[in-house]
């Protein structure tokens, strides 16, 4: 048992790519044939073993005959060809030793009785002619050290005679998911309802896509229990067969997690825990030849370890090195780079290095970002992200306004791309389907309506919605938009009612706890879950709260905060909560219960002056497309305006 030295727990990335490039050595090339060599990597010089063409070859359909018996031959003087002075050739065909030249079919006549053939055109020795070795001669150099085998390579490649090719050897790798509260995949997509504390083995999915991209091979090996005997012993049975073992999950220091002490009695471990976020429960081993790597179990920490370690052992295994400035990039599939500022500060660890998802638009000529959860366990916001930044261990926070590097994932479209930023709608939300076939781009991020309309008014989006009811009046948004507008919100923005929508208090199937009102929510026994400060939603609750003359810090759960409906009625939903104010389409997609407390308008308010932005255009021609509003009344819970 070979135990973890200090210096090499808790260490930088920069310090494990150290490590990695002192234990990991290339692999010994390999012979490949070469109807298996597509997108392997030459590892010498690939010398032709044939001329290509091996013969004289016809360029065309015609007569294969002497040129020099061609001499003066016009359409007014033709020269005749006895039979036996030429011969047919097609194209590709081979020319007789006795001739020279081919002439186009078009420039003769055949006189079949005879069998004379007229010329009416002269021509040089070689004309329509491919002499051997045209393309590539016999001894040529055809490919070089390090070329990569294209499609064109693989088949010239085998035109030259050349039967096998010495490669770069690709790693073998195998993927173990562990953990006993893994479902197979296969099981996992036919569970009507997944029990809690069990999960679908989704990860696998997420290793070979990165393996494909990346063009090595992966093989998945069946789920493992967390038992660390069964473990050792399918490592110990597998080790000698791979050149890289990834073993998915048990990195942490629970009473399960026994991955890296198998790997200390098997091998001799090369590092324990990165200051990187996420990632940090990641560990290495060198086990006798074979190089593991555990995998935290978290899809972000797992993706962050495939790119930041697994794919720079993959190079130096397969190249004998690798890139620091851009073996990242590489990893990640970037496709390009950008500078942009940051919409809202973002506060990192200090000490550690962060990977951090964002969201880009260009706003006012500006490329700008916010950045997604960062949650290890947020493969949504992975999914959604525009581009990854990896901050600096010294980075502790970055302001609203600095700039950040990022790769960026996809092609953005930065002119046709408008940010919504204001109230949660799931109706609304499927707006943005209907508006990209349109020719623009809506993206969504809920802030509630008062933070909607305050990041409209700093310039931080192209358009908001809000329903903030004045309990002074009883209206609805006008008096919200005067005081933060100003006297010119008239002139300057412009206003739109989407439709109306029901809002009211969700609660489980059944109502197990009897609410029947506003009421009820302050009774010892249950539990609400909120809107965040500004929402709309939870404007209203408060104002029926004042109504009931309801202490809100006598309503248990208050303080519990959630950004959408959904993220509030699946609270609900799994027993988090007793209640929750939130829209009748929420509570109908969950299947709760609804209790009706009022109708609300939802209005939509951009600038004026955004009009002709193709994003704003297109989402404004969409709110009367019919397939979105057939879509939203199949929701229910909402009206149209007269």
């Amino acid at each position: 048992m070979a135990l973890v030295e200090k210096e090499t727990m808790h260490i930088s990335l920069s310090k494990a790519w150290g490590i990695l490039r002192e234990k990991c050595r290339q692999l010994p090339a390999e012979a490949v044939p070469v109807q298996n060599s597509l997108g392997r990597t030459l590892a010498e010089d690939v010398i032709a073993g044939r001329n290509v063409p091996h013969y004289n070859a016809s360029a065309m359909d015609g007569y294969s005959l002497l040129s020099a018996l061609t001499a003066g031959a016009t359409p007014s003087s033709p020269v005749s060809f006895a039979a036996g002075e030429y011969e047919w050739v097609n194209t590709g065909g081979e020319i007789s030793a006795r001739f020279d030249s081919v002439v186009m079919i078009e420039d003769t006549s055949l006189d079949r009785k005879t069998g004379t053939l007229s010329v009416v055109s002269s021509l040089v020795a070689g004309e329509n002619v491919r002499p051997l070795g045209e393309d590539v001669f016999l001894g040529q150099v055809i490919a070089r050290e390090g070329d990569r085998v294209t499609p064109a390579l693989c088949s010239l490649l085998a035109t030259a005679g050349v039967k096998n090719l010495r490669t770069l050897a690709l790693p073998k790798t195998l993927y173990i998911p562990t953990g006993d509260e893994i479902i197979p995949l296969e099981e996992w997509l036919e569970l009507e309802t997944p029990p809690p504390g069990r999960v679908g083995e989704s990860n696998s999915l997420l290793v070979k896509g990165y393996f494909r991209n990346w063009a090595f091979p992966v093989d998945i090996a069946p789920c493992i229990p967390d038992d660390p005997n069964i473990l050792k012993s399918f490592l110990e049975e597998n080790r000698k067969k791979y050149d890289l073992i990834l073993i998915g999950a048990g990195s942490a220091k629970g009473e399960r997690d026994h991955t890296f002490s198998v790997l200390e009695d098997l091998g001799h471990p090369l590092f324990r825990w990165l200051l990187m976020k996420p990632g940090r429960p990641a560990s290495a081993a060198d086990l006798g030849g074979c190089f593991a790597v555990n995998l935290p179990g978290f899809p972000m920490s797992n993706a962050v370890i495939l790119w930041s370690v697994v794919f720079p052992i993959l190079q130096l295994l397969h190249f004998g090195d690798f890139d620091e400035e851009t073996v990242l990039p590489l990893a990640i599939g970037a496709a390009g780079t950008e500078e942009v500022t940051l919409l809202s500060s973002y506060s990192s660890t200090y000490g550690k290095e962060e990977w951090v998802r964002f969201k880009c638009v260009e706003i006012g000529g500006g490329k700008k970002a916010y950045a997604l959860p960062s949650g290890a366990s947020a493969l949504w916001s992975l999914s959604e992200t525009d581009g990854l930044s990896l901050l600096p261990l010294e980075t502790a926070e970055r302001t609203k306004g600095t700039t950040v590097n990022l790769w960026l994932l996809r092609d953005i479209r930065w002119k046709e791309r408008i940010l919504f930023q204001g109230s949660n709608d799931p109706a609304f939300e499927r707006i943005a389907t209907f508006a990209k076939k349109k020719g623009g781009e809506v993206i969504f991020r809920s802030v509630g309506s008062l933070g909607g309309l305050a990041a409209l008014s700093r310039g931080e989006c192209h358009a908001a919605a809000c329903h903030l009811l004045d309990t002074e009046t009883g209206d609805y948004n006008t008096s919200y938009i005067e005081r933060m507008f100003g006297p010119q919100a008239d002139a300057l923005l412009a206003r739109r009612i989407v439709f109306f929508r029901q809002q009211g208090i969700m609660v489980r199937k059944g109502n197990p706890r009897g609410i029947r009102s506003v009421s009820d929510l302050r009774r010892e026994d249950v539990v609400i879950v909120n809107r965040q400060p500004g929402a709309g939603t939870r404007v209203l609750l408060d104002f029926l709260f004042r109504g009931e003359n309801i202490d809100p810090g006598n309503v248990r759960g208050y303080e519990n905060c959630s950004t959408t409906h959904f993220d509030a009625g699946n609270k609900v939903l799994r027993g988090f909560a007793d209640a929750a104010a939130g829209i009748k389409s929420v509570a109908d997609a969950l299947g709760l219960d609804f209790l009706p407390l009022a109708e609300e308008p939802y209005e939509l308010v951009y600038f004026k002056s955004m009009e002709d932005h193709p994003g704003i255009a297109a989402l404004l021609e969409s709110l009367n497309d019919e397939g979105w509003r057939s879509l939203v009344d199949r929701m229910g819970g909402y009206r149209w305006t007269e």
